[in-house]
């Protein structure tokens, strides 16, 4: 028990974003001072919040590349506590973090905490050729269909065919990818079963050579952008 929080985490902005599914009709049209000032409120908040010692540190969830650096910058300008982390989506399979955002956490020491590595369980392979396994996550939750599809399961069995040709588990090979980048502080991992939690928890001592680091490249090229 305790009486404090270590990363207090917004989750969402409030103007919406390009997450879950919306990238292909996502608008980016809103109004920049009214999120400014949403943006300052929030932060005098949080400052008498740590104040108080009620929380340590503050964090963003499925920004943008117009919004992080926008909390940073209020931050250093109004002197008040600044955005230490982001838990955006990045995997083999979901890239958007790049590159923009990428540039932005690693220059301005504010970390990615990488969720969903395996893409919801993708990268395992379990769901390919419209499977769907009893108890699976995709087989319940319908509002992540938007994930799956032709090209998901030719760039999953790509990455699958190379994680065998070089011995490899597939799934922790692209949790070690994450792993591997240099604007990642931690990657979130999630399991069913204990077998699922250990193997992704050996991930971790888990390093990709330079050779399947290439090829990870060349597949990305054949599948740049899934969803």
């Amino acid at each position: 028990q305790t009486d404090y929080i270590d990363l207090y985490q917004l989750h969402w902005p409030n103007r919406g974003s390009y997450h879950f599914g919306k990238t292909w009709d996502f608008s980016p049209e809103f109004d920049p001072q009214a999120e400014e000032d949403n943006f300052l409120e929030c932060l005098h908040v949080f400052q008498g919040l740590i104040e108080a010692g009620k929380i340590r540190h503050i964090g963003l969830s499925n920004e943008t590349a117009w919004g992080m650096p926008k909390w940073l910058q209020l931050a250093k300008d109004h002197n008040l506590p600044r955005m230490v982390s982001i838990q955006n989506e990045y995997s083999l399979l979901c890239r958007n973090f790049e590159p923009d955002l990428s540039e932005i956490s690693l220059s301005e020491g504010c970390g990615l905490l990488a969720w969903s590595p395996l893409t919801r369980g993708i990268l395992s392979g379990k769901y390919l050729n419209g499977a769907q396994p009893e108890g699976a996550r995709l087989t319940i939750e319908t509002r992540v269909e938007h994930r799956v599809g032709s090209q998901t399961d030719a760039a999953t069995s790509a990455y699958i065919d190379l994680a065998q040709r070089h011995s490899l588990d597939p799934c922790q090979m692209a949790i070690a990818f994450v792993n591997q980048q240099k604007f990642v502080s931690s990657t979130l991992i999630g399991a069913t079963t204990m077998e699922q939690l250990r193997s992704n928890i050996d991930s971790i001592d888990v390093t990709l050579s330079g050779e399947v680091l290439d090829e990870i490249k060349v597949i990305r090229r054949q599948y740049p952008m899934l969803f």
